[in-house]
């Protein structure tokens, strides 16, 4: 991202912005010059007052000097990458140009990062040629998700004696996003995904009849058997029968946000785990050719996402990625109460595969969770335990089992229920659904 010099050119003021730049040794070289200058009148001694002039003049032709071309300096930084997972590094790369002709003097370049990103970078750069540029980088570092501004970038100018100083600020600024990390799931197979992962979604016929066809226009590649010769004597040019249309087996991702049902916080928490698991839910759908959505409690979800939710393959799964992950990296704790507002969004029929990444539920709670498996195909939740969560592990459990009845309660509506402790592994815990779910479907045949 460049930034020119000229852009933060100041029209009034010059004088006093480059008088106040003088170092110690500029105002020095000043007063000494003026006071010889004096001395000289009173005295009448004119090569004394030649004297005080050079001294006089030399700080205020270098102050001249430095600020009308301090202007010929551009700045650029470029983020490498733009995007990182929480607790990874991205390197930020600054350049500067001197486009000028005239050499600088020596610069010392400083910019401006949050203090979560770690200590504030300087740089001092030797003299540069005219049209010369130079490089320099540094690295940066955040184990807490966000969006976090990177400048503006500022520079300080020194003429080659040292009489003055000029600090100045470039305008633009980039944006370092630090999403949540991501963790490798195994490609298990969970009830409600559409004849599995891909490889043998359900197929929707566009035809009503033998006769009521919906043809298109011939793609290079398209076998040739297809071809409606009705169409292609009708329209001229080769038409093929759209027979069937493939129709993507759909996740739901729930992520419960209600502030009240999570305790702690930093990057241990259980609010930070469950969002965590949330985008290795999402990637890893995504990947395996699922139109994935995500939703909150509030019912709220990415922006620009299609009633079916993110789909694609290549390039496309990628961008959808990465504007959910760009939606997690800024989601934070809600004020709502309850998950009737996600409830109500989940469509009647078949929704796919649901899966909820839930914290404390009270007893109200876990019914309107419990409804929610009827409004899809399949629903694995992974319900946090409050007590692991905010307990050390050195202090004793605490009295009762209501999480133990929350879970008992989703698993008999059909849920596929597991409970979260404290620093548990997230592909450890979708193994044991997996796990749950086929020791349940095996007990159902035995029963039957």
């Amino acid at each position: 991202m460049g930034a020119p010099a000229e852009a933060d050119r100041e029209e009034s003021g010059g004088v006093r912005t480059a008088l106040a730049g003088l170092t110690t040794r500029g105002r020095s070289f000043l007063a000494a010059g003026i006071a010889a200058v004096i001395c000289a009148y009173i005295l009448g001694q004119a090569d004394l007052r030649r004297v005080g002039l050079l001294l006089a003049v030399l700080p205020l032709i270098c102050a001249t000097v430095l600020y009308r071309t301090r202007y010929r300096v551009a700045g650029s930084r470029r983020l490498s990458p733009s995007r990182v997972p929480a607790g990874s590094e991205a390197r930020v790369h600054l350049r500067m140009d001197n486009v000028s002709r005239l050499p600088t003097g020596l610069l010392m370049l400083q910019d401006r990062v949050p203090y979560v990103l770690g200590p504030r970078p300087r740089f001092v750069l030797d003299r540069v040629e005219p049209g010369g540029r130079r490089e320099v980088s540094y690295r940066v570092r955040s184990d807490l998700r966000g969006r976090y501004p990177l400048g503006p970038l500022q520079l300080r100018l020194t003429d080659p004696f040292g009489m003055c100083e000029l600090t100045r600020s470039f305008s633009t600024f980039d944006t370092l996003t630090v999403i949540p990390k991501v963790e490798p799931l195994p490609p298990i197979r969970l009830s409600g995904e559409a004849k599995g992962y891909g490889d043998g979604r359900q197929r929707s016929l566009a035809l009503a009849g033998e006769d009521d066809v919906i043809p298109r226009g011939y793609r290079y590649g398209d076998d040739l058997r297809r071809v409606h010769w009705r169409s292609t004597a009708r329209y001229g040019e080769l038409m093929v029968r759209r027979e069937e249309q493939p129709q993507r087996a759909r996740c739901t991702v729930l992520l419960d946000t209600r502030g009240l049902a999570y305790e702690g916080a930093g990057p241990d928490s259980a609010f930070e785990w469950a969002v965590s698991g949330t985008a290795s839910v999402l990637v890893h759908m995504l990947e395996r050719g699922f139109s994935v959505r995500l939703l909150t409690d509030t019912g709220s979800s990415v922006p620009g996402e299609g009633s079916d939710g993110f789909a694609g393959s290549g390039q496309e799964s990628a961008d959808a990625a990465g504007l959910m992950m760009d939606t997690l990296a800024v989601i934070d704790h809600s004020d709502g109460t309850g998950l009737s507002r996600a409830y109500d969004l989940l469509r009647g029929g078949n929704e796919g595969l649901l899966v909820a990444f839930l914290g404390d539920l009270d007893e109200e709670q876990a019914a309107v969770a419990a409804k929610m498996r009827q409004r899809s195909g399949g629903a694995v939740a992974f319900v946090l335990d409050p007590d692991t969560w905010v307990r050390e592990p050195t202090d004793v459990p605490a009295p009762g089992n209501a999480h133990e009845e929350r879970l008992r309660m989703l698993r008999e509506s059909g849920w596929t229920a597991v409970g979260v402790p404290r620093g548990a592994s997230l592909t450890e815990l979708w193994r044991q659904a997996d796990r749950e779910r086929t020791s349940v479907a095996a007990a159902g045949g035995e029963a039957r």
